[in-house]
């Protein structure tokens, strides 16, 4: 059967798997959503311009770059 509820003290709980599983959620995310925008973007230009294939290769190479130097973790530990 449950315990009663008074065994419930609020503040008690290790939460630590929780915040790892939330910060490994958001930081899957962050990446993921990255490479479907450099894809959709070199997709975009290599079969709906003129551009052709190799302006989409340099577009996804910029804008990985660039995805990667904004959204990298500064250090500086908060």
């Amino acid at each position: 059967m449950a315990e009663s509820p008074s065994d419930y003290h609020r503040g008690e709980m290790d939460i630590h798997a929780q915040a790892a599983t939330f910060s490994a959620f958001v930081n899957l995310t962050k990446w993921i959503s990255l490479a479907t925008a450099a894809s959709l973007f070199a997709l975009v230009l290599w079969f709906c311009t003129t551009a052709g294939f190799l302006a989409g290769a340099a577009a996804f190479v910029v804008v990985v770059a660039v995805g990667i130097a904004v959204l990298r973790e500064k250090g500086g530990g908060h």
